[in-house]
């Protein structure tokens, strides 16, 4: 018996030892980096525009890193938060999540080449990996020019000192977020007269697919659900919110819709009167920024309207604003 234990104990030992050498293999292996770039961007005027129009309306980077105001329907940033970050995301299984801030107050000692690198392949200034919330798997197939702009306008925010506590993600979460990021490989931006791919590269920006299409409890995209819609979004209250489809399916997507309606959806939004609609405490809101969307030009809003005409119509009816426990 005492021998059988022995092995045992020693079988047990070198599963151990196994275990461990894997993970510590896994750890020093990833996230897979590449050194940031050795780049300084020159801050010109055509520059530093293009990514104010980026970061305020396509990207849309206020939609998170600054302090919502849910007095307002779809959650403007309030005055003087812009780039600020701070807010607090916790969930069962998830961890705690902090969306950091990124004004100049937070990423003065960083380079252009850390920026760069942390917008495109989700890797900070300290080698680690970010939390896939913030979408640079899509913003990894952003053109390197539109990057140097969103950088460039980046450097010209207020600076707005908030120091942010670090994320502190749950196993095995923190070990899979780990092996996301990969290195960026920069790709042209097509051009506005291919209004379809010019369409699915402001689609990809916008980040689109993140909100309208379901998951799975890994975080995976449901297949055959792309754009479809019912992805759940729940606010600090607890009520809850799901996405549209925005399919071109006729009957629950957008297949009814024209174009100039489409583009009318963003635009009614667009002056200072209609960006700012008071919402009744308790009241129905939203989370799609359409304060922010709503600055895009009628041009990329039409590309963007062009380019769902052609993903795969699903038949999926969405209800909006679904009850939650408690409500009657």
């Amino acid at each position: 018996m005492k021998k059988f234990l022995k092995i045992f104990g020693g079988g047990v030992l070198v599963i151990l030892l196994l275990i461990g050498a894997g993970l510590a293999y896994f750890v020093l292996s990833y996230p897979k980096s590449e050194p940031a770039a050795n780049i300084k961007i020159e801050l010109t005027t055509e520059r530093i525009k293009r990514g104010e129009y980026l970061v305020n309306h396509v990207t849309p980077c206020f939609a998170c890193h600054a302090t919502l105001d849910s007095n307002y329907y779809s959650l403007p940033p309030a005055p003087g938060t812009k780039g600020k970050g701070g807010t607090k995301i916790e969930e069962k299984g998830l961890g705690t999540l902090y969306v950091r801030n990124i004004t100049p107050a937070a990423l003065g000692n960083w380079s252009d080449g850390e920026i760069i690198r942390a917008i495109t392949s989700g890797i900070n200034k300290d080698g680690e990996a970010l939390f896939p919330m913030m979408p640079y798997l899509d913003y990894k197939n952003l053109a390197e020019e539109d990057v140097h702009a969103i950088v460039a306008y980046l450097r010209t925010l207020p600076p707005i000192s908030n120091e942010v506590p670090k994320k502190q993600l749950d196993f095995p979460l923190n070990l899979i977020v780990r092996a996301l990021p990969e290195p960026y490989k920069p790709k042209p931006r097509p051009t506005p007269s291919d209004t379809v791919a010019y369409g699915k590269y402001l689609t990809t920006a916008a980040s689109c697919h993140f909100c309208h299409t379901q998951m799975d409890n890994q975080g995976q995209p449901l297949p055959g659900m792309d754009f479809a819609g019912g992805n759940e979004l729940r606010f600090s209250s607890g009520t809850v919110v799901r996405s549209a489809n925005i399919t071109p399916e006729y009957d629950t997507g957008i297949g009814a819709w024209d174009k100039a309606y489409f583009i009318g959806r963003f635009k009614e939004y667009a002056d200072s009167t209609d960006s700012h609609i008071p919402v009744a405490k308790g009241g129905e809101n939203t989370v799609m920024p359409w304060t922010l969307y709503a600055g895009m030009t009628e041009e990329d809003l039409g590309a963007i309207y062009s380019y769902l005409r052609t993903v795969k119509p699903v038949k999926n009816a969405v209800e909006k604003h679904p009850k939650t426990n408690g409500e009657k």
